[in-house]
Order: C-alpha cells, then sequence, then structure tokens
C-alpha cells in the first residue's frame, strides 16, 4: 500500500510538472498549477486581517448607503466586473469586495446565494475580458492567437451573456428591493459604528491589493504586502489602551492563524464578522490539492487523451470540431478539476483540426473560455468552485442556479457555433499566377 501512494504521488507529480512544461508561453510566462493550492490557503488570513483592521466594517457600512436595494444584485454584477477586468483576477475581487459586498447582502437581509451568483457572474466575465488575466493570455497563448485579437473575438460571446445578466439581476433586485428590513440593516450599520472605526482610510489595504494585482506582482507577495499594511493599519486605528504593541503584534499573527472572532453584544452583527484564517481553508485545500493529484495521474497516464481522442470521430462538419473543444473544457473542468488544464486540453488537442478546417486560432482560444473559464466555479471540486465557495460562504450547488453569465455563456456559443455565427476563417493568400506571369516575361 506505501509503495503505491509513493507511485501514485510520483506520478501525479510528475504529470503536474509535464502539464506545467506544455503550457510554456511567450517570454517565460507558464502555467503555475500549484498557485490554486497556495493562494486558497493565503487569502483567508489576509480576510481574517482585514475584519480585524475594519476595511470589511467600512466598506459595509458605507456600501450600505450607496447600494440601494432596488439594484444591489446588478451593481454587484457591474461592480464586480469592472474590478475583476482591472485586476485581471477573479480570486483577488472575490476575496476582496465580493466578501464586502456579502456582508452588505446579509445586513440588508437580501439573499446571499443570488449575490454570491452575482459576485461569481461579474468576477468571471472581468476575469475572462481583462488582458491581464492569467486565463486569457494562457488560452490565446496556446492556441497560437494573438492577445487582443482574442479579447476582440470574445465580445460576441462574452458581451451577449453578460446582458442576459444583467437584465436577470435587475428584475431580481426589483424583487428584492420591495422586502428589505430596513430597521435590521439600521441596527447593524449602528452597531459596526459604535464598535470599529469607520473611515475611507481603512480601504486603502484593499486598495493596495487590487492595485498590486493590476502591477502583476506575483499573487503569494501581493496577499503578503497586504496582510502588512493591513496590520500596521491596525496598530494605528485599533490599538486604544487595552494592550501593549508587542500583544497586539501576536493578537493579529494568531487572526491571520486562526480567524476573527467579533465580540459585538449583537448577535447578527458577530455572524455576520466573524471569519476563519488559514485554519478554516485546510479542507479547501486538501480538495484542491487531491483534485491536482487525480488530474496529474489521469494526464500522465495517457487515460484523458484516449478519451479524448474518441470525440473526434464524431465531429464531421467543419463547425463541429467547436462543440468537441467546448465539450473538452467542460470535461477538464469535471473530471481535471482543474480551470487551467482544462483550457490546456481544449487548445492543444485540437489545434492542428482547427487549423486544418481553417478557421482562425481564435475561435480555438474563444471557445475554451467560453466553456472552460466560466464553468470552472460551477463545479463543486474544482479548484475555483471549492475556493469561491469557501470565500464566499455559500455552498458551490447552492449558488450554481444564479451565476446567469458563466451558465449564459457556453449556451450563447452554442447558438453561434450551430448557427454559424462569427466563426471567422483564415485568410488564405491566392497562389500566384505563375503561368500567366511567365508569359507576360515572354
Amino acid at each position: 500500500m506505501v509503495e503505491f501512494l509513493g507511485y501514485s504521488a510520483a506520478v501525479a507529480s510528475g504529470a503536474m510538472s509535464a502539464t506545467k512544461a506544455a503550457a510554456s508561453f511567450t517570454e517565460g510566462h507558464y502555467l503555475q498549477i500549484e498557485v490554486a493550492a497556495k493562494i486558497a490557503g493565503s487569502e483567508q488570513p489576509e480576510l481574517a486581517v482585514r475584519y480585524g483592521v475594519m476595511s470589511i466594517p467600512t466598506l459595509i457600512v458605507f456600501g450600505s448607503e450607496i447600494l440601494h436595494p432596488s439594484i444591489f444584485y446588478a451593481a454587484v454584477l457591474v461592480l464586480c466586473s469592472v474590478v475583476a477586468m482591472s485586476s485581471g483576477s477573479a480570486w483577488t475581487t472575490a476575496g476582496t469586495i465580493g466578501v464586502a459586498l456579502m456582508g452588505i447582502s446579509q445586513a440588508s437581509d437580501l439573499s446571499l446565494p443570488i449575490t454570491a451568483g452575482a459576485i461569481i457572474s461579474g468576477v468571471y466575465f472581468g476575469d475572462k475580458l481583462s488582458p491581464l488575466s492569467d486565463t486569457t493570455n494562457l488560452a490565446s497563448g496556446m492556441a497560437g492567437a494573438e492577445l487582443f485579437v482574442h479579447v476582440r473575438y470574445m465580445l460576441w460571446t462574452t458581451v451577449p451573456a453578460f446582458l442576459i445578466a444583467l437584465v436577470v439581476f435587475l428584475f431580481l433586485s426589483l424583487r428584492a428591493g420591495q422586502h428589505v428590513d430596513t430597521a435590521q440593516l439600521a441596527l447593524l450599520t449602528g452597531t459596526l459604528s459604535s464598535n470599529f472605526t469607520i473611515s475611507w482610510a481603512l480601504l486603502l489595504p484593499m486598495a493596495i491589493l487590487i492595485g498590486l494585482a493590476i502591477a502583476r506582482v506575483p499573487p503569494l507577495m501581493a496577499i503578503a504586502i497586504s496582510i502588512i499594511v493591513g496590520v500596521v493599519f491596525g496598530l494605528a486605528f485599533q490599538r486604544g489602551d487595552q494592550a501593549s504593541l508587542p500583544q497586539l503584534i501576536v493578537d493579529y499573527w494568531r487572526t491571520a492563524a486562526t480567524g476573527y472572532e467579533a465580540h459585538t453584544g449583537v448577535a447578527d452583527a458577530d455572524e455576520l464578522l466573524s471569519r476563519g484564517g488559514m485554519a478554516s481553508m485546510m479542507t479547501t485545500v486538501w480538495l484542491i490539492l487531491s483534485a491536482m493529484f487525480f488530474s496529474g495521474m489521469m494526464e500522465r497516464t495517457g487515460c484523458l487523451q484516449r478519451i479524448l481522442n474518441s470525440l473526434l470521430g464524431l465531429m464531421r462538419k467543419d463547425r463541429s470540431i467547436f462543440f468537441g473543444v467546448g465539450a473538452t473544457a467542460l470535461f477538464g473542468n469535471i473530471v481535471a478539476a482543474d480551470q487551467y488544464l482544462s483550457i490546456v486540453l481544449s487548445t492543444r488537442m485540437y489545434a492542428d483540426e482547427v487549423h486544418a478546417r481553417g478557421f482562425r486560432p481564435e475561435m480555438l482560444s474563444r471557445t475554451a473560455e467560453d466553456f472552460g473559464t466560466v464553468t470552472s466555479p460551477l463545479v463543486p471540486w474544482n479548484t475555483c468552485g471549492a475556493f469561491m465557495a469557501a470565500t464566499l460562504g455559500v455552498g458551490t450547488l447552492t449558488y450554481l442556479p444564479f451565476c446567469i453569465f458563466n451558465i449564459a455563456s457556453p449556451l450563447v456559443a452554442c447558438i453561434y457555433i450551430g448557427s454559424d455565427i462569427a466563426l471567422r476563417r483564415r485568410e488564405v493568400s491566392p497562389a500566384p499566377d505563375l503561368i500567366s506571369g511567365q508569359q507576360e516575361a515572354i
């Protein structure tokens, strides 16, 4: 048994290295599959520190004043889209303003699953269209497509899906705005204001994290810097006279490790503010690591390739190749349980066939993102699904029906493929007329 486990670990680690090497693209930018587990382990301590430092209470108080319930879900969608497009990271956006928006939703007695669906719809719309996004660069690089041409071609399917989501969330917002408990909201915001320092300055640690993401600073370093800045702000604004400086530093260290527990005297406020630290993410980290080991073994042993090769014989029409790309991307998210591996499989496997059938490489990269990037948070055991569920505090299958953009995106792509809409072919230069050229020379 020990030998079998050792062999499995060796095969899995070897496969992850092979996949990483295969996914290399422009100027040394390569796919780092292990980053998923590292970020999952590092995002929660940063969240816990922000609760203790008062960034989240500040956002909840100000957000409750600005975001009216009658437009709340739609505003969440748009706000998350803008931030994710600027930062290029769905995870960073969900872990910063996404958490605060969940707090505002809870304080306003709005639906948490719908709010989570609006957040995920927004962050994946922005992530998908951002030139800074890892998935956008990966899909275009693996397909051999020009980055900004790839982004432009994605507008055909991504914008209609976003508009569908916007209309749905506007409708849900109008319905929810009629049933908001304003007394509960006033009690919670009053409790936060009396127990915490509320100031725009306390949003700086969160702004720094988003700025570092925009600057393409490595995720672990960006989160570490944000934690340090958060601790400094906590010492400056929340020190008081109750503890010495060394004791406060130790308290913040423990908060990052085990979480923040609020004691305001109001049960709803305590439930809203209490947040686990790094220890609370261990189950998620184990799930992500297990998924990566499994996908590594499937890739290394050739099982994935044999299964996917059987699909090629079913694709007789030229455009049917893109149904295969989409099915492979979905297959990668469900079986391989990783967004990056889903994109790598769906682009690497069909690149030659797409070229042989005369389509532009941007069609391949767009389809891989339409089916691969956006569906990853809809699978509970996928790295993205596990992270979103843990960060937003709502189960994957609970928020899934409300991820309107993530559901609409592959459906719109299917309509385009089936109707042969916006499927661009390569421009083939005509062969030179050698005979007429020779006659003119004579």
